[in-house]
């Protein structure tokens, strides 16, 4: 039970800094409400449940390749810059504080699930981090227990996604319409500052 709760922490660590997902969460959450902040994270965590499959079966080799490396830099780059651009364009549409915005929540965890899918930084923590927890997890503990000391990395992830669902929807209860700009004109600026390192990533692949 102790190496689930340290494996618990791990994932709350890994989630807890901010990244376009945190930022994307903030955005809806102060919009919508709590189940979209949360669905966003969900979104998110299925991608990395994905990647997650994907190293266990030994499928490392081909997420490491160029060609992907450089696709996945190039196609985050425009879903984030995309998904940026579109949340400062609606910032004129922000409505009152506690007045409810009409969403479909399958956006909400669509977003979340391309976002962290076409993040090659997701690849590299499934590679490294992931990739030596399941190696020393089959030498020292054996086959059972990597699938154990993987919930706990999940049951962080999840855990930190229902903080920030409730801190977004919190805006959204209790902020007033200005705080609600500024919220949204952060996160849709750090999505595209995103964006552009991801597109300047891809850049640097291409012209290796």
């Amino acid at each position: 039970m102790s190496a689930f709760f340290a494996y618990m922490i791990l994932g709350l660590s890994l989630s807890a800094p901010i990244g376009p997902i945190n930022a994307a969460q903030l955005d809806k959450g102060a919009r919508f409400g709590f189940a979209h902040a949360w669905l966003v994270g969900f979104g998110a965590m299925c991608a990395d449940l994905l990647y997650m499959l994907c190293i266990y079966f030994g499928l490392a080799h081909f997420l490491s390749t160029p060609f992907m490396k450089t696709f996945l830099w190039l196609f985050g780059c425009f879903v984030l810059l995309y998904t940026g651009i579109e949340t400062l364009k609606n910032i004129k549409k922000m409505p009152e504080a506690g007045v409810i915005e009409t969403a479909t929540r399958s956006s909400s965890f669509r977003s979340g699930f391309l976002m962290a899918l076409t993040n090659p930084l997701n690849i590299l923590f499934w590679l490294g981090i992931y990739g030596s927890i399941l190696a020393e997890s089959v030498q020292n503990h054996g086959v059972s227990q990597v699938l154990w000391h993987s919930f706990g990395i999940f049951a962080g992830i999840l855990l930190w996604d229902f903080v920030m669902a409730i801190l977004a929807s919190s805006f959204h209860k209790f902020g007033n319409r200005k705080t609600l700009k500024i919220i949204s004109a952060g996160a849709g600026l750090s999505l595209i500052g995103f964006g552009l390192y991801f597109g300047y990533q891809a850049f640097l692949q291409l012209t290796r």
